[in-house]
């Protein structure tokens, strides 16, 4: 183990994801999201196969043992990437990040749920603390006492990025229980291939005909998220997931410096008190799993598209 290596390439992969994040805002006014969704994976799938041949996975990191559990992990990561591209065209980058924050917080509860894990009072406090996060953060655009118009498109991106949360948090359960018979590499390929096939239903309800610079950026983003997952997935051959894990918050530095330069998004003060208390809840949840000897169910294939 390395860990300062695999912290670096974690480092890198969220500054690589949040550019792709920018390349699908500036192109979500004209571009619907399934359309996005398409570019998005359909070009990282070359960089992921040259990934594997280059590691000579080619033949035994693509066979699955668990075929559906493969579709239905594709299908809800879909949908959450799906929810998280609308929202960024109807909210500011900081803020779907933000919101996006409430994945692992519900994984927590998807897992007691769903794979009978025991949640003791430390994790359960800090769950609740972090969706007090959430809700603050969420308070200005859901509530009218908050200023918000119940029927505007910024409130249709509030319920947009949580349930890209939400449905994030639902993948990662099928990750966890894909890891059981499947390689990293056959979840990380096969996610893309679903994604690329389901995205194409969309196809007779809006797609257009991107301008030059759009498909640059589509294309663009569907290449760095494709090196991206390859960071991502190499950092954690150099450290434990615990060690790595804390570093997914660099994103709002990141996002919050894209947002003011590239987008002129500043983010607000209950936001940031918000998403604070977010980040503290997720931080004491990774120490207190790595206290309890917990395994993070192969973290490095849950990317914020899902």
């Amino acid at each position: 183990m390395t860990p300062f290596r695999g912290i670096a390439l974690k480092l890198v992969s969220i500054f690589l994801f949040s550019i792709m994040a920018a390349c699908i805002k500036a192109a979500a006014e004209h571009v619907p999201p399934g359309q996005a969704v398409f570019f998005r994976s359909l070009f990282a799938m070359p960089i992921i196969f040259m990934w594997l041949a280059h590691r000579g996975e080619l033949r035994t990191g693509l066979k699955v043992k668990n075929p559906m559990g493969h579709f239905w992990r594709g299908l809800i990561g879909t949908s959450a990437m799906a929810m998280g591209f609308a929202a960024l065209g109807l909210l500011p980058l900081p803020e779907v990040t933000a919101i996006g924050y409430a994945a692992p917080l519900l994984t927590v509860i998807f897992a007691a749920m769903f794979l009978g894990e025991r949640v003791r009072l430390f994790r359960l406090s800090a769950v609740g603390i972090g969706l007090v996060g959430v809700i603050i953060v969420l308070y200005p655009r859901l509530t009218i006492l908050g200023g918000a118009d119940p029927y505007s498109v910024a409130t249709l991106g509030a319920f947009l990025a949580l349930g890209s949360a939400a449905f994030r948090a639902l993948a990662q359960i099928h990750i966890r229980k894909l890891v059981q018979t499947d390689q990293t590499s056959a979840i990380v390929f096969y996610f893309s291939l679903t994604a690329t096939g389901l995205s194409l239903l969309t196809l007779p309800f809006g797609w257009v005909i991107p301008t030059s610079t759009e498909a640059v950026l589509l294309v663009s983003a569907g290449l760095i998220g494709g090196i991206a997952q390859i960071f991502l997935t190499s950092a954690y051959r150099f450290a434990d997931a615990s060690t790595v894990a804390p570093f997914d918050y660099a994103s709002m530095l990141f996002a919050i410096a894209i947002g003011y330069f590239i987008f002129e998004e500043v983010p607000t003060e209950i936001m940031l008190a918000g998403v604070s208390l977010i980040i503290a809840a997720g931080i004491f949840i990774i120490w207190r799993e790595r206290q309890l000897g917990l395994k993070r169910g192969s973290r490095q294939t849950l990317t914020p598209q899902g």
